[in-house]
């Protein structure tokens, strides 16, 4: 946000949550949150790294205003945990932004069974939101916020040649996402951008359905940012030149603006169910406006919250 877009942005007296708020875009959210007088309640696998950061900011800030929430969002226990932890401190909540992401090397499952990007990447944000709706309703006019990927539009890991590749969605499997990211041809990447496109699929959804409630849903790739998941994502081939190809890319507070951007702008109050990439909408696959297919991933997102419990996979659960 610029300079004079924050000024006009006042957040005292409201509360808001970022997840994955310990990573290099994370922490710039929360920080300009607080900074615009927001309480914050931030989401931290671990309370050292939470605390820490809380200090960081109140120092940066001059105010002590973050709150933190531990709990590994992969786990279905652990979000519902934090989800009851957050109801009962506050009854509002007006700004919820589902920044927590990651990119795997290998298939991995959570102790659920879920494949591990469809675990963080979509199921953590969509639980966390169904979770507090009752908040966001109370707290309305409110905003969430989901940051996603391009990926979805062209899954190619590199793409300085050739046309755009969508990632591909076996609508077969869509009744139950357990099977989705499955061991045959997994490709990291693919796994990645496919469990982007479930979030923003059923943020669409979600959004329609909270259409005259005052709550907003959008999603938002921030664009191509020097965060962890590149480290991850960079071909072996290309390692030698990490620090050269990071140094290339948005820093961590160029991608958190457009975030913010979403979050917090006037002039975006009461725009809903659009995908940004930065601060201009675009078009997401053409498969992901299929109203028919959103229910299905919603249902069957409702079903893994709902019991938690794995139903007919391959995949080993991992510690």
């Amino acid at each position: 946000m610029s300079a004079a877009a924050t000024e006009a942005v006042n957040l005292s007296g409201r509360v808001s949550m970022v997840t994955g708020a310990t990573g290099g875009m994370g922490r710039v959210i929360a920080t300009e949150l607080a900074r615009l007088g927001s309480t914050v309640v931030i989401v931290s696998r671990k309370v050292t790294d939470g605390e820490q950061l809380r200090r960081q900011i109140a120092a940066e800030v001059g105010a002590d205003r973050v709150e933190v929430l531990a709990g590994d969002l992969a786990s279905q226990a652990d979000l519902r945990r934090v989800a009851e932890e957050f109801t009962a401190r506050h009854q509002k909540l007006h700004v919820l932004v589902n920044n927590a992401g990651a990119h795997f090397r290998k298939r991995l499952v959570n102790a659920d069974g879920i494949e591990m990007h469809v675990a963080v990447d979509h199921l953590a944000g969509f639980g966390l939101t169904n979770a507090l709706l009752d908040q966001l309703r109370a707290g309305a006019p409110s905003r969430v916020v989901n940051v996603v990927s391009d990926s979805m539009n062209d899954a190619r890991p590199v793409t300085t040649r050739g046309k755009p590749r969508p990632v591909t969605l076996d609508t077969g499997e869509l009744d139950d996402l357990h099977r989705v990211n499955g061991t045959a041809g997994f490709v990291p990447f693919e796994a990645y951008a496919r469990a982007k496109l479930l979030a923003t699929m059923s943020g669409y959804l979600l959004a329609s359905r909270l259409h005259e409630s005052g709550v907003t849903v959008n999603a938002v790739h921030p664009g191509i940012t020097a965060t962890g998941i590149v480290d991850d994502i960079v071909p072996p081939l290309m390692k030698p030149f990490l620090g050269l190809i990071k140094r290339s890319l948005l820093t961590p507070a160029q991608g958190a603006a457009a975030t913010l951007h979403l979050a917090t702008a006037p002039e975006l109050a009461g725009v809903t169910g659009r995908y940004f990439v930065r601060d201009t909408e675009h078009r997401t696959p053409e498969i992901s406006y299929d109203r028919a297919l959103q229910h299905r991933v919603w249902d069957a997102s409702h079903a893994c919250m709902v019991t938690g419990a794995p139903r007919n996979h391959n995949s080993r659960a991992v510690s």
